[in-house]
């Protein structure tokens, strides 16, 4: 322990590190701070992508319809077949509400809900395709109306449909 009394407390030591790290850090003048905006750069960063959005939420509910494609033609059975139908859910859960596609995020968050607590015998498939081609109709037509009444309708009703089959058939585990 150090002798320094300013240093000791409590039983415990403060150590100064060896670097003042401040001194890698350039600080801002308050001309260079004021015209610098963390949150408006990421916005405008944002924006200047925001074209491509569109094209790529299609993409990436072609790629939950070809796994569901896949699963109608080939069984449910297969792990890796299921794992790439919930792994596509899963990107667009994370990536619809930052392409403008909160409802379609909804939705796919219900499909990934139902395959986490529903063992694979169970899956319902007709609740598994509605949220698919609820996805696909959306992302086609009304993805980025979060008002549309139609499409907030249907993800209230596959919610409350997947809670209630969780309920009766799911492992148990709810998060």
């Amino acid at each position: 322990m150090s002798s320094d009394p300013t240093k000791q407390n409590a039983g415990y030591e403060l150590v100064k590190p060896p670097r003042d790290l401040r001194a890698k850090v350039r600080v801002l003048s308050e001309r260079e701070a004021a015209r610098f905006d963390p949150i408006k750069s990421a916005e405008a960063a944002l924006e200047r992508l925001s074209h491509d959005f569109d094209d790529w939420m299609a993409s990436e509910a072609a790629t939950l319809s070809d796994a569901w494609t896949d699963i109608q033609e080939k069984g449910i059975g297969d792990t890796e077949r299921r794992e790439t139908l919930f792994r596509a859910a899963h990107d667009i859960k994370g990536q619809a509400s930052t392409f403008g596609y909160p409802l379609v995020g909804s939705v796919a968050g219900s499909l990934c809900h139902l395959m986490d607590h529903v063992p694979a015998e169970k899956l319902p498939l007709t609740l598994i395709a509605q949220h698919v081609e609820a996805i696909r109709a959306m992302v086609a037509e009304t993805g980025q109306q979060e008002e549309n009444a139609t499409a907030k309708a249907l993800v209230d009703k596959l919610t409350d449909v997947t809670n209630d089959y969780i309920s009766r058939h799911g492992d148990g585990e709810e998060e």
